[in-house]
This record gives structure tokens, sequence and C-alpha cells, in this order.
């Protein structure tokens, strides 16, 4: 998995590109939320309304429906994967999902949905250090598709002529 960057200098406005290990395929638009810090989805989201729930998580009330999530790995209970599946039912999972670290527990959730015939989501592994250089572009247009992650920029705010 190698980290793709086309530019140092002007980074917020360059695209990111991201090659990685496709856990689950798919492909998947939507606004990138970065979590500050490893998430447990058993008991650390609410499977009904796809928010974390954890009041000791530093992302605790962020909804998680339709974004690109990206983090370094899952944590907690092999139960994640029961989780992973309700928000897929519920239709409040992220649209996708990029990790550091691999979870096939997680992944399990999707594969279940598949065979149940709901909606399923991608999934990326992109290796090591990964997330810590998304954390400026938490917002910005994210993208899964092929194996790799492209994050566009941000919007600048516009300028004004002066007059």
């Amino acid at each position: 998995m190698a980290l793709t960057r086309r530019s140092d200098n002007d980074a917020e406005t360059r695209p990111m590109e991201f090659a990685g290990r496709s856990l689950h395929g798919g492909e998947a638009v939507g606004p990138l939320l970065v979590m500050s810090a490893p998430l447990s989805f058993w008991g650390g989201v609410d499977p009904l309304s796809g928010v974390v729930t954890d009041p000791r998580h530093p992302d605790h009330g962020t909804r998680l429906g339709g974004c690109i999530l990206a983090m370094e790995r899952a944590i907690g209970s092999s139960s994640s994967s029961a989780v992973m599946l309700e928000l897929l039912r519920n239709q409040v999972a992220p649209a996708g999902v990029v990790v550091e670290e691999a979870d096939a527990i997680l992944v399990l959730g999707a594969l279940v949905a598949e065979e149940l015939g709901c909606p399923t989501i991608p999934f990326l592994e992109v290796g090591a250090g990964a997330v810590g250089q998304l954390c400026g572009r938490k917002g910005a247009q994210a993208e899964i598709a092929k194996g790799r992650l492209v994050v566009k920029p941000r919007n600048p705010t516009p300028r004004h002529p002066s007059a």
C-alpha cells in the first residue's frame, strides 16, 4: 500500500490519493470523516441512528451515515460485525470505510449484509500513517474506487476583488 501524494506544497488545494488493499469491494463517494481515535462499534455506535455514542470518544455525537469514514483501526468486540450489519440494514452506515489496519470483524458485517440482500459498502486498508495525513481534509469530498481513496481539495474561500 503506497501513499501517492501529488504535491507537498499547497496540499490543501490538490487532491490526495492513497492506493490500498480492498477488503470489501465497491465504490463510494461522500464527505470525509476522520476519527481522532480508534472506535469501538459495539457499545460505541448506535445501530439505529449511526451516531457515536461512547461518551469517552473524542468524536462523541458524530453521525457516521453517508460519509467516508477514515480511522486508524476499529477496537473492541467481535460483536462489531453485528453493529455494522445493523447500520447497513438501517441505512445509517458510512458510505465507505478506510482503515490503516484491516479489521475482518467489521468487514464481516458488510459480507453478511450482502448475503441478506442489504446495501453494502467498500472497505479499504491504506496502511500506517495515512489517516493522520487526512486530518486537515475533514469534510472534503472523498471517493473510494478500485482500491484507491481520492480526497478532493476543499473549496477555497472565494476571494472578492477589492473595490
